[in-house]
């Protein structure tokens, strides 16, 4: 698999925005552009609600990914509530969450894949990829389904949490007597807090194991500077 180091999040910015017509995904823009760059572009996942903007990796593994998670120095609050992550918060150049609903719009009757960028402090840089990801509607939680796991150095983070639905400190939906959203400090699809996904903050030793982005690869309590999770539809 070719990689893009995770600074092509740094790169000059593209924005398209029309009225109508708008694509579903990046996917979309790649095959009807295959020069476009990466960047920020508008798409509608659901057609019929309003369209969003997502960054665009149009280079990685022959382009066409949707970021939908972006973790690159920690300088948002990801401990928010189900709305928020519902809805999707932060800035598709910096760090960024596009939303449940958005997520599960882009990949519901859609054959999905789902790429995982990780560097850490020292610039080491490996991936996780999945050849089948989606997850359920609201009504379901938001359940995670991911499969088809290949190694790209970072090993499997999410197998564990297949079938999980999604938790926030206000809707806690995992699979322990826990919290995990509180015990972590951020939403996501958690099946046992130790085996969770988190973000370092410097010096908080509020938060059990604080700094676990992908636990395969580094573990409790050494920090992953940087993760990007990126989906792309296939059929």
């Amino acid at each position: 698999m070719k990689l893009v180091s995770v600074i092509v999040l740094l790169a000059p910015l593209l924005t398209i925005c029309k009225a109508e017509d708008l694509p579903v995904d990046c996917n979309e823009i790649h095959r009807t552009d295959k020069s476009a760059l990466s960047g920020v572009y508008t798409i509608a996942p659901n057609a019929e609600r309003s369209s969003v903007r997502v960054f665009c990796d149009m280079h990685t593994d022959g382009g066409g990914w949707t970021a939908f998670h972006i973790r690159i120095d920690g300088s948002l609050n990801f401990y928010r509530p189900w709305d928020t992550y519902k809805k999707g918060f932060g800035n598709p150049t910096g760090e960024y969450w596009l939303g449940l609903e958005n997520i599960h719009q882009l990949t519901h009757n859609r054959q999905s894949e789902l790429l995982v960028f990780m560097a850490d402090t020292d610039r080491k840089n490996l991936t996780a990829w999945y050849s089948a990801f989606s997850v359920d509607s609201e009504c379901d939680g938001y359940a995670l389904h991911v499969s088809g796991f290949t190694d790209g150095g970072g090993g499997d983070g999410l197998s564990y949490h297949d079938g999980q639905k999604f938790s926030t400190y206000d809707k806690d939906q995992d699979a322990t007597k826990l919290n995990c959203a509180q015990v972590v400090g951020q939403g996501s699809w958690f099946k046992n807090c130790r085996r969770s996904a988190g973000y370092r903050i410097e010096n908080d030793e509020k938060l059990y194991a604080v700094g676990t982005e992908w636990f395969k690869w580094k573990g409790h309590i050494h920090d992953i500077k940087q993760i990007v999770m990126m989906v792309r539809s296939y059929k």
